[in-house]
């Protein structure tokens, strides 16, 4: 699913717009009639309509909603962009970012059931090496199998962990290093929220590439346009 899944691509009408042009400079607008109703903009306090900050990419000729980048291999703007992963050979970004940890958890998992399945032969492998009833190649497969299991089960276990940290502070990686000059992430809603950013509200749905229709409806976070902010939730 991470693989075939669109990671999240800038809806066609996020351009810019002459109708107002004070100083030569354009400004962007969005047609929020892009997405689904739900995923409505956020409003101010006195009730108007506020717009996210948003940017330009000279390399798409198109707007840059919030939290999305340029991916130089895609050669396209991927919406709250987080890496581009070499081994799905995709973009990981809003739309896919909660495919792509539930395979590198599932993968941790079977590399790990492995390691341990593959543990007593490998320790065997040290008790008979020197018995002429082992073929050469039997205990080579036995000890390589294990270790390759043990290193990619670890590399994984690091992952996890970076990213489940990633998840719960409501971070891509990408904005690793701006959040490092930010006093307090504005998209630090608490682990609860940040994490229904990511996996909805669902607890039936976790553990599958799926999303149920009503945290689509009502989490515009999942379509990588709109994301509420600190300012938001305390105003």
């Amino acid at each position: 699913m991470v693989v075939l899944r669109d990671p999240g691509a800038v809806p066609a009408n996020w351009k810019m717009s002459s109708e107002q042009n004070v100083g030569g400079n354009s400004m962007l607008c969005f047609d929020s009639t892009a997405l689904d109703d739900s995923a409505t903009m956020p409003s101010s306090s006195d009730g108007t309509e506020r717009r996210p900050e948003i940017g330009y990419c000279s390399r798409c000729q198109n707007g840059k909603p919030p939290r999305c980048h340029h991916c130089s291999v895609c050669q396209r703007c991927v919406l709250k962009m987080d890496h581009h992963c070499i081994w799905v050979v995709n973009c990981v970004g809003a739309c896919n970012y909660k495919f792509f940890l539930l395979f590198v958890l599932y993968t941790f998992l079977e590399t790990t059931m492995d390691t341990l399945v593959l543990l007593p032969n490998f320790i065997d492998f040290f008790k008979h090496a020197n018995h002429h009833s082992t073929s050469p190649g039997q205990l080579a497969v036995t000890f390589l199998a294990f270790v390759l299991n043990l290193a990619f089960a670890l590399s994984l276990l690091c992952f996890v962990i970076m990213h489940a940290s990633l998840v719960v502070s409501n971070t891509t990686s990408v904005e690793v290093y701006e959040k490092k000059r930010a006093v307090r992430w504005k998209y630090d809603l608490g682990w609860k929220t940040n994490f229904e950013q990511v996996f909805g509200t669902k607890k039936l749905f976790w553990f599958f590439p799926l999303f149920s229709k009503e945290d689509l409806e009502n989490i515009p976070a999942l379509h990588g346009i709109d994301f509420p902010t600190r300012s938001d939730i305390e105003a």
